[in-house]
């Protein structure tokens, strides 16, 4: 199902170039869309790269983290569930991290209807931020959450720099829906190739070593994730 608008597609990565897109796997999962799909519901994000050991997938987004790291909470019927092997290469299993993180920040706040939250901002800045503000602000204004299950794969990382980082990852749709929270009707969404989406991003650290996402350009209906 389309439960994201597409308004984060329209962003634009600054380095796209930069970005080795590989096709990305089936899956059964869930997020993101176009500005043409703001009928159709609102969207998602996260990120990481292959290596050999396969990661814990951080569910839901119970993940928060180390000291001083906002601690982010899903409601029960809701999950994102993160599928992707650990590089071995400490900076780029930091970014694979992070990323995710930055797509449970952006669902979080769709689940307490404010985008005042502290993980918004925490791990998302510049252009992916006011994106997933206003993404998440289409939610509120329609009263409208999701439940169900989102899952994100073929996960893909190249660093740029000491402090840049690019990933792109796929998401599935599928099993996850978007439901009114003032009538609990959920849409049953059909799957469709529109249930899988791509995701290009990009990340930039901070001096205390959180990686946030700067950017974020997505193509749902992508061949490239589709099963």
């Amino acid at each position: 199902m389309n439960r994201r608008p597409t308004l984060l597609a329209a962003l634009a990565l600054t380095a796209t170039a930069a970005l080795t897109l590989s096709a990305c796997g089936g899956g059964s999962g869930s997020d993101e869309g176009s500005a043409k799909d703001k009928d159709k519901d609102s969207d998602k994000i996260a990120g990481a790269d292959t290596g050999g050991e396969k990661s814990a997938p951080p569910s839901e987004s119970s993940a928060s983290a180390a000291e001083g790291r906002p601690k982010i909470d899903f409601p029960s019927d809701a999950k994102n569930v993160f599928e992707y092997e650990k590089t071995g290469d400490p900076a780029k299993d930091a970014v694979l991290a992070d990323s995710t993180l930055s797509v449970n920040s952006v669902d979080e706040a769709i689940f307490v209807g404010s985008t005042d939250t502290e993980a918004l901002g925490f791990y998302n800045t510049e252009k992916a931020l006011s994106g997933s503000i206003t993404y998440v602000l289409g939610y509120i204004k329609k009263d409208d959450t999701w439940v169900g299950e989102t899952r994100y794969f073929d996960y893909k990382v190249t660093l740029s720099g000491a402090n840049g980082a690019y990933v792109t990852y796929c998401s599935d749709e599928s099993k996850s829906f978007i439901k009114n929270k003032k009538t609990e009707k959920v849409k049953d969404t059909p799957t469709t190739a529109d249930s899988y989406v791509l995701y290009n991003t990009k990340l930039e650290k901070r001096a205390d070593g959180v990686w946030q996402t700067t950017d974020v350009a997505s193509n749902r209906g992508s061949k490239e994730c589709q099963p």
